[in-house]
């Protein structure tokens, strides 16, 4: 389905009630900006996309395969970009990648998407509160809707940065295996959000170091301000992910003291055990020439002498923080 806004520079309003058709006179008005909207698109959507804005089939076929790396495209007259939203949803926080496709002209932007985003009603909202800047064109709409998908990757890496906190005091506090499957989780979860953030710096490389005869230059300003964001971002990604690297080690060798401390402890008992057992293997060889064996109160040695000396045992045991 594809819904169309146009704003017009001059007189500040909108109007989006038009039929799609229509977009393409719009797109050579001067001073006009429209903002076509297509969600979960059907093969005629793409064929209407084509035909209004004159898109190059390679950019329609990218567009149409999901799972793209970010990443833009330069075509005669045009940008195409492909970027993520990322959300943590559920009890479980399952992050979830939204992939969103970017037409970007000099009069007109094309979002495609299969499922909802977000950011596109927080872009849209600040377009119409930011009517002053319309002269801007395309480019502030873009940077509206682009600085919205990644400023909300903040709150999310304050969630996980969150989640490593407890995981440390699990661990260092009372000590449970199941961290282990957390930080794992949480492992996985930095990487693909690295995968979708980190390409986005060649986006931006591209679009601030090229001539872009489709932009004014005041628009390489707020590329700038969505770069800065951008690095902001794929810093507290790494950084996090030493973190949790660290986490990790903490843990296994956290696990690796409590096994340590468990085989100290199995190897005292055993030690006192094989000690007792020595003397009861001692009088139990059934020799018949044996001291103390007929003596009446052998019975009661041999008993008193396991005692002393596991007693023994124990006490040393605990003196050198074995048991």
């Amino acid at each position: 389905m594809i819904t169309a806004v146009c704003l017009d520079s001059q007189s500040k309003k909108f109007t989006d009630e038009f039929p799609v058709a229509d977009i393409s006179d719009m797109c050579l008005s001067e001073g006009k900006v429209v903002w076509a909207d297509v969600t979960d698109p059907t093969g005629q959507d793409f064929i209407n996309l084509a035909e209004e804005f004159g898109f190059h089939a390679l950019s329609i076929e990218d567009c149409q395969r999901a799972h793209q790396r970010p990443k833009v495209e330069e075509y005669p007259g045009y940008y195409f970009i492909v970027l993520y939203e990322a959300e943590l949803v559920g009890e479980n926080d399952h992050l979830e990648l939204r992939e969103l496709n970017i037409f970007l002209g000099k009069n007109y932007l094309v979002t495609v998407h299969p499922r909802p985003v977000r950011a596109l009603q927080t872009a849209a909202r600040l377009w119409h509160e930011w009517t002053d800047r319309a002269e801007q064109g395309s480019g502030l709409l873009a940077y509206l809707l682009i600085d919205a998908i990644v400023d909300d990757y903040f709150p999310l890496l304050d969630i996980i940065s969150e989640r490593m906190d407890d995981l440390e005091d699990q661990i260092f506090g009372e000590f449970q295996s199941k961290s282990i499957e957390e930080i794992f989780h949480t492992k996985k979860q930095l990487l693909h959000l690295r995968r979708s953030i980190t390409p986005l710096r060649d986006v931006f490389n591209t679009l601030l170091r090229r001539e872009q005869p489709i932009f004014a230059r005041e628009i390489h300003f707020y590329f700038q301000d969505v770069y800065d964001h951008i690095i902001r971002v794929a810093d507290s990604i790494d950084t996090l992910r030493d973190l949790l690297g660290s986490t990790m080690d903490a843990y296994l060798s956290m696990s690796g003291n409590r096994m340590n401390q468990v085989m100290k402890r199995l190897t005292s008992v055993s030690t006192i055990l094989m000690s007792v057992t020595l003397i009861a293997g001692i009088y139990g060889m059934n020799f018949t020439y044996m001291p103390e064996l007929g003596w009446r109160y052998g019975y009661v040695f041999a008993l008193v002498s396991m005692v002393v000396i596991g007693l023994g045992l124990y006490l040393y045991l605990r003196k050198i923080k074995w048991l």
